[in-house]
């Protein structure tokens, strides 16, 4: 499986401005559920704490595979979402990841 997560901060000179921002993101990237091959999750997290060094959306997705995320970032739907929403970015952050389980054991 292949984590996708990416961070931005957006624009807004006032709180109400932001959150319009935030709607907007949250909206079109919920849109595309069910719409790409290969996504099995995604999820919008939008930043509680407002200490200044935070961003101010998170974007986390998991992939099938590489080549469906691959697949994804040239996805019409996915090229139609960032052109929507290419102005409200003042910042983006992007990590992928291959994911492995990971072993949990009770602490005794």
């Amino acid at each position: 499986m292949i984590k996708h997560i990416v961070m931005w901060n957006l624009k807004g000179n006032t709180p109400d401005e932001k959150a319009t921002s935030v709607r907007r993101l949250k909206a079109a990237f919920e849109g595309l559920v069910g719409k790409i091959p290969g996504l099995l999750h995604m999820e919008i997290g939008v930043d509680t704490s407002h200490v200044d060094y935070a961003c101010d959306v998170v974007l986390y997705s998991e992939f099938d595979s590489h080549e469906s995320l691959l697949a994804y970032a040239v996805h019409a739907e996915h090229l139609r979402v960032k052109a929507e929403l290419g102005d409200l970015r003042i910042g983006r952050y992007q990590v992928d990841y291959q994911s492995a389980p990971v072993s949990m054991r009770a602490v005794a």
